[in-house]
């Protein structure tokens, strides 16, 4: 908007008649819908970006940790049992199930701005707390880490909301789908460093390994704290720009109801990444719909607004039963390539634990780069010009062939070396998939189409139903997996899993396409009488000082 746009606007300064909150919103949310890709969108990008790289690596890092833990803590057998293993593995899921619902009501409550920050704070302090977890006689270290790790779950699941949510208002409506792809495929960078930071820290150690007692295996007991310890590292160097992003103007407009700040904001952080307060016009507040329980019910039970919400609820439930279930099995196909646990007789047993953590370091890049990031990459290639629509059902429907084939076709592949290489290969493709298609887009749809008031609530049930799905997959499939013997029951849950990808071919159908619109006309609100009276003062001006930073 121009300066002399403003002073129409405004009206007082220039002599001429003020125009109206609604033409002034419209105008300001056109500027952000057409702005051209500049420096504001792209560090947008980087700091969301790298609070994703951090949760990936927190959540995959405990993979190789608990196989170190093992063999530190049990000095019989030097393994946790199922249902320790399963506990440190679970809890960041269960933490962050809560501080989805959590985080995505509060940034819709308070402000996207006063909460960005505080989830990775969060993080940081339960990685950390993990680093430093203690054992004694009178508290177990699993107990220690399964609550420290709940505590990280809560931070990362503040992130998917706010860093969904935020991206989406600041993006102009062409690269939309881009942007939020390119925040979300630094998971796959995050699990990937993870292994690489595993592979250094185990090589650094791999002396200590061989030839320390195992009665007093310090070196390993320092390797997993580092591995994991390491993981706060990029989240407090992205704290400081988290703290200082200003607010989104939407929710400025929507939300907090100040159309002249928002416009102000809009034509000042585009163009300088600034963002001041209008001491003048900062205290007016537009009508328009408030969010309350009364609305929120209002909105929902409208089948047209209801039905998108069941949508991306169970499309990621469905998405992640297979998702996390997949990785869960992991070690299965690690020990299929080669990369399992190495059972030498000639070697020493501490010889053996040193090639089986290096196996499963490298195993883990294999498959991050056979698959998890090249799919990334193909959905950002794609997603605003296919869309995301038919890519989500391209991916449930190809998954749903890849699932079938390695269920009931299980016995068969595993009978031949020939097969077992197949096997691997549709594993791969089934990662592949899951990026380029549903592991992708249920991240990128909930931040576009819901109403601003409820853009992050929205997202935050949504990706809560998907952590649910992950839930389910961790506990009730590592229950199942050893029935009738080891690993004897993974074809039935391979067939389980793609019975869940056909119902997500379904759940899409309910979503509408997202690519090229406006996330107010995603909405399915009136926008030409959705500003009523720019006249309402506030009783209190609290909510105006929420500009108070320089990016």
């Amino acid at each position: 908007m121009s300066l002399e746009t403003e002073k129409a606007a405004y009206g007082a300064e220039s002599g001429h008649v003020a125009i109206s909150a609604s033409e002034r919103r419209r105008a300001a949310l056109t500027e952000i819908d057409e702005a051209k890709f500049s420096w504001f969108h792209a560090k947008a990008c980087i700091v969301a970006g790298v609070g994703f790289f951090t949760d990936a690596y927190d959540i995959f890092s405990i993979s190789i940790a608990a196989t170190m833990i093992g063999y530190v803590y049990h000095e019989t057998g030097h393994k946790s049992t199922a249902n320790q293993d399963l506990g440190i593995k679970v809890a960041h899921s269960i933490g962050t199930f809560f501080g989805q619902l959590l985080f995505g009501w509060l940034a819709d409550r308070v402000g996207r701005k006063r909460m960005y920050g505080i989830e990775l704070m969060i993080i940081i302090v339960g990685t950390l707390g993990q680093a430093v977890a203690g054992h004694a006689p009178g508290v177990s270290i699993y107990g220690v880490l399964i609550m420290w790790r709940f505590i990280m779950g809560m931070g990362i699941g503040g992130d998917y909301p706010l860093s969904a949510v935020i991206t989406s208002e600041f993006a102009a409506r062409r690269i939309r789908g881009r942007m939020m792809t390119a925040v979300f495929s630094s998971q796959g960078w995050g699990n990937f460093a993870s292994a690489i930071v595993s592979i250094v820290v185990v090589s650094a150690f791999k002396n200590q390994i061989r030839t320390q007692p195992v009665s007093d295996w310090q070196s390993v007991d320092q390797c997993w704290r580092l591995i994991i310890g390491l993981g706060c590292v990029p989240g407090a160097i992205a704290l400081y720009f988290r703290l200082t992003i200003p607010e989104t103007p939407r929710y400025t407009m929507d939300i907090e109801r100040n159309i002249k700040q928002a416009s102000q904001d809009v034509d000042t952080y585009l163009s300088t990444g600034t963002y001041v307060v209008d001491p003048i016009h900062n205290n007016e507040r537009a009508v328009m719909p408030k969010g309350t329980w009364k609305d929120f019910v209002r909105h929902f039970s409208q089948w047209k607004n209801g039905k998108v919400l069941f949508g991306t609820a169970w499309s990621w439930f469905a998405l992640d039963i297979a998702f996390y279930g997949l990785g869960l099995n992991s070690s299965t196909i690690l020990q299929t390539i080669g990369f399992g646990s190495a059972t030498s007789k000639t070697a020493t047993f501490q010889e053996n634990a040193y090639v089986t953590l290096k196996n499963v370091a490298v195993g883990n890049i294999i498959l991050a780069v056979g698959g998890l990031i090249p799919g990334y990459y193909f959905t950002f290639a794609l997603i605003d010009f296919w869309g995301r629509k038919p890519i989500q059902l391209m991916g449930f429907a190809i998954l749903t062939i890849i699932f079938c084939i390695m269920g009931f076709g299980y016995d068969k592949l595993q009978s031949t070396h020939s097969g077992q290489k197949a096997f691997v290969f549709f594993y791969c493709m089934a990662n592949f998939f899951q990026n380029f298609g549903p592991n992708s887009t249920t991240f990128v749809i909930p931040g576009e189409v819901f109403p601003t008031r409820y853009r992050s609530t929205g997202h935050g049930i949504s990706a809560a139903s998907g952590k649910l799905g992950a839930i389910v997959a961790q506990v009730g499939f590592s229950r199942m997996i050893n029935i009738g013997g080891t690993n004897k029951f993974l074809k039935h849950i391979l067939e389980i899993f793609a019975f869940f990808m056909l119902t997500g071919v379904f759940s899409t159908l309910l979503l509408p396409e997202t690519k090229n619109l406006t996330l107010e006309d995603l909405s399915y609100e009136d926008q030409e009488h959705f500003v009523q009276d720019t006249n309402v003062k506030p009783t209190s001006s609290a909510a105006s000082d929420e500009h108070t930073a320089t990016v």
